[in-house]
């Protein structure tokens, strides 16, 4: 197949590079067009909490945004509630939003938005609508509470999302896709530059990168008519489009330069470069795209539609790669060795199997394989460690940076002794006759469980057989002692009251339920997710290497591999070892809910071309020269600068994200960078070539039955000793 897709390229390559600039001029209007298209709403389908705060969102018309928390301090120790004009400015602010409800002492008249010396007093405002990525109404309202206060007090607004907002500095939306591929396209040429040194061996990378981006971003667009698209997606076309593009775009050109340098004509150089690297790039693609689309077995829309839409970035890659590029260099020929940019002497590797740093290492890992393994085997065994302890929730109030008006307004509830519990209150929805009837026995008994501060409920809260429960619990809703409180009003006090009220039902929602019920049905369908990634891709690989051992080793080096990037992020982040020095965030004792999943989704695919790189040139070299030791020199030799340059360009538009101002992206770019640069060298440069050595002869082993299903020629166990 591939040797008729290189009869067209070369036969046609005029009306191929042709195609792709007008599929690439049409992809910028795409890009446009899809701007408005994108879905910026999280559910989660018939989970009991989201189903309840949805039921009670539509019957009172607010209450999907995590409450504004207005906090007003008396400025001469006077009881707050006293002061003329606070209430006014409390009413002020929530209209601010029309159709926003708030909770206060004034509503309620319950001591639980006082603080004990009755100089400060909180109040929750819930805004209409419908949160999404950058939707922050919280400036009116800040503007109408300022406006409005009373001479005497201290006014300043507070919460979940303007904490986030003043964390980002105000800019809740975050760097936009093109500034993030701007920089991530910096990072690249540079690191292009010291590989090729040459002109065209540089820009060619790019132009693929840019080819597939905006191509990437018409298939996008045509897919957001069939079904909702999450807005993440645009992020991944701009990094994982990007890194993956120049990836396999550095695997074909170090391949077809290998070809000219050894004398071969175009034609053949073009041949030879997509009969082994197209192979890799197709496996390589394949794994990416596996890795992604695993993310439609999770039972929530927006992270199905990050796997659909995100398994066509190394898609339209891998076409670029092996139509686009092998177009351009034919064209171009011996000319990609032209127009030297940097200094030979410190690009050009050596084709000498005793000259080279990675010849050299290749050496080393041959003669020593044991200690290689055992050192390696140590420093992931470290990371694991971390790893495995890792605490998936969302930030806490305290641990998101920043020092504007809602940090001052978090600080001042704090030291008043008002719990953290502020910014994520429960809801306990009661739904039927109990709503119209008196409900201070229900909130007297959640008051008193054990876990919450107290609770309360406004006449705005209620609107016929429906009325809501506030509850502040004594932790914050992200903390890891908030699942006990959960459970006990879940499953005792809950349905304690429930018996007390025939006919009536008691719901518990608000923000940490389903937070928690968010990270339940995420992770307790990922082992299904795992299971599928790594069913598929050993099967993809078994048939790509021919060896039953390899996939084997190449699937559990990845899933170590994993581990080890989530106890960078464990040791860094939730522990907080330099965390707050380097990113001025402090120990979080958690990793936001999202992010393991997605470094999963985004390190499973790529992390594994590093592996397709490299044991495909060692498969190539093994049936070359039947050795195994020369295998793993010639492969070795040959993927070690490629792959680490590639690891580079990554890990380079990966860590851009973590200099963002929000936590969670600065734990997501770090976990990336990290996952990324650990893989290609721990792993592909330790642990995997010295264990090859240690398995020595099973490397190469593929039985017949299996090799009949799989369509591909079987490999027969070699004798003891004929492997050298």
């Amino acid at each position: 197949m591939l040797d008729r897709l290189t009869d067209v390229v070369i036969h046609h390559r005029r009306w191929v590079v042709g195609i792709w600039l007008a599929l690439t001029l049409f992809g910028m209007f795409a890009a446009g067009q899809v701007a408005d298209r994108w879905l910026q709403t999280f559910s989660i389908p018939g989970n009991e909490a989201y189903e309840a705060n949805q039921r009670a969102s539509a019957a009172l018309g607010s209450g999907e945004f995590q409450p504004f928390v207005a906090v007003i301090r008396a400025n001469d120790g006077r009881d707050v509630t006293t002061i003329s004009g606070v209430q006014e400015s409390i009413a002020k602010a929530t209209a601010a939003l029309p159709g926003a409800r708030a909770t206060s002492y004034f509503n309620t008249k319950s001591d639980l938005y006082l603080s004990a010396d009755r100089r400060l007093t909180y109040a929750l405002i819930y805004a209409p609508g419908k949160p999404g990525f950058g939707v922050v109404p919280d400036k009116p309202v800040r503007e109408a509470l300022q406006a409005s206060a009373p001479a005497d007090v201290t006014v300043n607004l507070t919460g979940t999302l303007p904490l986030y907002a003043d964390a980002s500095g105000g800019n809740t939306a975050g760097p936009s896709v093109l500034v993030e591929a701007m920089i991530g396209g910096l990072g690249a040429l540079i690191i292009l530059l010291f590989t090729f040194g040459t002109l065209p061996a540089v820009v060619l990378p790019l132009m693929v990168a840019v080819a597939s981006i905006f191509q990437t971003f018409t298939l996008v667009w045509l897919l957001t008519y069939l079904t909702d698209v999450s807005i993440i997606v645009q992020f991944l076309i701009a990094l994982v489009g990007l890194g993956v593009a120049i990836d396999y775009s550095l695997l074909m050109i170090f391949r077809f330069r290998e070809e000219i340098r050894h004398g071969a004509d175009n034609e053949s150089a073009i041949r030879e470069t997509m009969r082994h690297a197209g192979h890799s790039v197709i496996v390589s693609g394949t794994t990416v795209a596996v890795g992604l689309l695993s993310m439609i077995i999770i039972p929530l829309p927006f992270i199905r539609s990050i796997g659909i839409g995100g398994m066509l970035i190394p898609a339209v890659s891998v076409v670029a790669a092996i139509t686009l590029l092998p177009a351009m260099l034919f064209t171009l020929g011996p000319r990609i060795n032209r127009l030297r940019v940097m200094p030979r002497v410190i690009v050009e590797g050596s084709d000498d199997m005793d000259a080279g740093f990675w010849n050299r290492w290749a050496g080393i890992v041959l003669r020593h394989p044991a200690i290689v393994a055992i050192t390696g085997t140590v420093i992931v065994g470290v990371l694991v460690f971390f790893g495995v302890q890792m605490n998936p929730s969302d930030a806490q109030s305290k641990d998101l940076p920043g020092a504007g008006d809602a940090h001052s307004g978090y600080t001042a509830l704090i030291d008043a002794g008002i719990t953290e519990g502020v910014t994520k209150p429960f809801f306990v929805v009661v739904e039927g006759p109990a709503a119209r009837g008196d409900l201070t026995p229900l909130v007297t008994s959640i008051a008193e469980t054990d876990g919450i501060t107290g609770a309360a409920v406004p006449a705005s809260a209620i609107k016929g057989d429906l009325a809501l429960i506030e509850a502040i619990p004594t932790v914050d809703g992200s903390a890891n002692a908030i699942r006990p409180i959960i459970k006990r009003l879940h499953d005792e006090t809950l349905p304690a009251l429930e018996s007390t009220v025939p006919g009536s039902t008691l719901t518990l929602g608000g923000f940490p339920t389903e937070e928690r019920g968010f990270i339940s049905t995420t992770y307790g369908t990922f082992p299904w997710v795992l299971a599928f990634v790594v069913i598929l891709t050993f099967i993809l690989l078994m048939r790509a290497f021919r060896s039953l051992v390899l996939p084997i080793k190449a699937v559990i080096l990845n899933l170590v591999s994993l581990a080890a990037a989530f106890g960078i992020i464990v040791i860094i982040f939730q522990n907080g070892h330099g965390s707050e020095r380097f990113w001025g965030v402090p120990a979080t004792d958690s990793i936001i809910s999202w992010i393991p999943l997605m470094i999963f989704a985004f390190l499973f695919g790529l992390s594994m071309d590093y592996e397709v790189f490299m044991l495909t040139r060692m498969r190539e070299g093994y049936d070359e020269t039947g050795s195994t030791s020369q295998a793993i020199a010639l492969g070795l030799s040959r993927t070690g600068k490629l792959v680490t340059s590639a690891a580079l360009v990554l890990m380079f538009a990966f860590f851009v994200l973590s200099t963002g101002p929000g936590t969670d992206i600065k734990q997501f770019g770090i976990g990336l960078a990290a996952g990324i640069i650990f893989d290609a060298t721990i792993i592909r440069a330790l642990l995997a070539p010295a264990l090859m050595r240690l398995m020595g002869r099973w490397n190469w082993w593929l039985p017949a039955g299996l090799a009949k299903v799989l369509h591909v020629k079987p490999s027969p166990l070699p004798a003891a000793g004929e492997d050298r």
